[in-house]
């Protein structure tokens, strides 16, 4: 695992800027691109910027890493941030594959990410101070099958542990199809959460330690 430390107003053009030069060698080798990005406050100054790069947007196809069962409108809404901040000018012209669409089953979602989006080219991830990344909390129901990438579900809805309302998330299995994995976070109390989880045998108790284990040559992007 490699670490990029950048100031905070560094950080989100330069892993844009990554980000972009992955995608544009993804549609130069195979025509179309995906990606999987993450929802949050931390994301907001990556996705402007990387709307602002010179990519083939109408070959990429853009999902989510894990999504609020709320309305789209609803600030909380991931799709809503990534519609604000990702989804502008040029940039409005890539194809968006939701993980909640109201009344969408989750079986179809499914459908939809495996002949639309997977494999990815990229993933970018968020973690938060308690570890998790993706809606992949500690104390989820049902966590241990969903840190697995040999079992079945691609995506499932969770309830974590004193949320609001449900989430839809990718799976272990869904996330490391991913040919670049970058992880985003900044501040030195996640700085020093993901120390304690790359020290934390228990993947259950440390989410995104398990995720990266079973990522290829992921990359930490972080400021503090």
């Amino acid at each position: 695992m490699r670490v990029e430390t950048c100031t905070r107003d560094e950080l989100g053009p330069a892993l844009a800027a990554r980000v972009a030069g992955d995608l544009r060698a993804a549609i130069d080798g195979n025509r179309r691109a995906s990606i999987a990005v993450p929802g949050g406050t931390t994301p907001a100054a990556f996705l402007a910027a990387l709307a602002t790069e010179a990519i083939d947007w109408r070959k990429v196809t853009v999902t989510l890493t894990d999504e609020r069962c709320v309305p789209t409108g609803d600030p909380r809404s991931n799709q809503g941030l990534v519609s604000r901040h990702l989804l502008q000018g040029a940039a409005g012209e890539a194809v968006m594959v939701p993980l909640f669409g109201g009344g969408q089953a989750i079986d179809r979602t499914a459908g939809l990410l495996a002949e639309k989006v997977l494999p990815l080219h990229v993933c970018v991830l968020g973690m938060g101070a308690d570890m998790h990344t993706a809606s992949l909390f500690p104390g989820t129901p049902g966590l241990k099958q969903l840190l697995d990438p040999d079992s079945d579900p691609l995506v499932s809805q969770v309830q974590p542990p004193g949320a609001d309302e449900a989430r839809i998330t990718l799976t272990a299995r869904a996330l490391a199809t991913a040919a670049h994995t970058y992880l985003l976070i900044t501040g030195a109390g996640k700085r020093e959460a993901l120390e304690r989880a790359m020290r934390n045998p228990d993947a259950l108790a440390a989410p995104i330690r398990a995720i990266l284990a079973h990522s290829r040559d992921p990359v930490v992007f972080c400021a503090d």
